[in-house]
């Protein structure tokens, strides 16, 4: 582990960690929905309307409808179909001064997010999911910054919980050969198009894919550090002498941007750059209709440590590295 994790993990202690009373600092669910009901709760979620594709060439717009957003049998179902669609371009809040322009789609899917509605500085963030699987899928759980108090995109940052694309396809470095892998990552650095990342891939299985079952997407975020887990299992940890954002305005600000609230977002992206160059390459009509479905979403904070969120970081070893086109000694 990095001397920074170190550091961290020694306000409370890996050794007496277990051994920790109750009035010690712990997670604390500040946050849930378990899609009660047969509607998406309005007081928690925002579902967007645009048909701009993500700027990743994405072939879907976003529609409030209950054929691409329903909430069933407590299940949240972000559903794409095959169907020409005309929509808004961009969502409410995004590009003044187009709000008006349209774009016609051959897709429609779902997306919602907290923004508006609930935001978070650290924390526990966790979903249970169950993925689609085919060539042009994209399904992801992430969060992005609820001010861009640093700048526009990637100056101040984007938090990426959980990725896939194209499960279940032919993949000459999968287990088994075929795509079983998610990953998560951070967006940060220079200005677009000079803008970087770290992320990792699970290491994958070659007998159980992701899009056959549910399975737990969790990251902790604290002052200076972020790590990822798959079902209770560590997979990815960055720190703080990893990022960097190239804004004018982090004066005395030593964890710039991942030090401002973020709000939280499920999607079910059709096609697109990542999926679309990946694997096999190329885009399956045969991937759809097909679902991202989510049993339920949780925010813990850390009640006794709410200032850093370190006291309740999980004391776990992990000698991996990111990867990414960002280096990552200190800089």
């Amino acid at each position: 582990m990095t001397g920074l994790l170190l550091a961290i993990l020694g306000v409370w202690g890996v050794a007496g960690a277990a051994e920790a009373s109750s009035t010690s600092p712990q997670w604390q669910t500040v946050w849930l929905d378990e899609f009660e009901g047969h509607t998406l709760d309005a007081s928690k979620w925002v579902m967007e309307e645009s048909c701009w594709g993500g700027g990743n060439n994405e072939r879907q717009c976003y529609t409030q409808r209950e054929e691409n957003v329903e909430v069933a049998d407590g299940v949240l179902r972000l559903k794409a179909r095959a169907e020409q669609f005309e929509g808004r371009m961009f969502p409410l809040g995004k590009s003044a001064g187009r709000q008006f322009e349209r774009r016609v789609q051959p897709y429609t899917s779902g997306k919602v997010k907290t923004r508006g509605k609930a935001d978070w500085k650290y924390g526990r963030f966790s979903a249970r999911i169950k993925l689609p699987a085919g060539q042009g899928t994209w399904p992801a759980f992430w969060m992005m910054p609820s001010e861009d108090a640093y700048g526009t995109w990637p100056l101040s940052g984007e938090i990426d919980i959980m990725e896939a694309v194209n499960l279940g396809t032919p993949c000459e470095d999968c287990p088994g050969g075929e795509e079983s892998r998610t990953s998560a990552a951070l967006h940060f650095g220079e200005r677009w198009p000079d803008n970087t990342y770290l992320t990792k891939k699970t290491a994958g299985t070659p007998d159980y894919n992701p899009s056959q079952g549910w399975h737990t997407y969790t990251v902790e975020w604290a002052e200076g550090v972020f790590q990822w887990f798959v079902d209770g299992k560590v997979f990815l940890r960055i720190t703080a002498d990893q990022w960097f954002t190239a804004s004018c305005k982090t004066e005395g600000r030593e964890f710039a941007p991942f030090d401002r609230p973020f709000y939280l977002m499920l999607n079910y992206a059709v096609g697109g750059n990542l999926s679309e160059k990946s694997n096999g390459a190329g885009f399956d009509p045969a991937s759809f209709p097909s679902e991202l479905q989510i049993d339920w979403v949780r925010v813990e904070q850390c009640a006794g440590d709410e200032e850093t969120g370190k006291a309740c970081l999980t004391p776990v070893d992990w000698d991996g590295e990111p990867e990414g086109p960002w280096e990552t000694q200190a800089r």
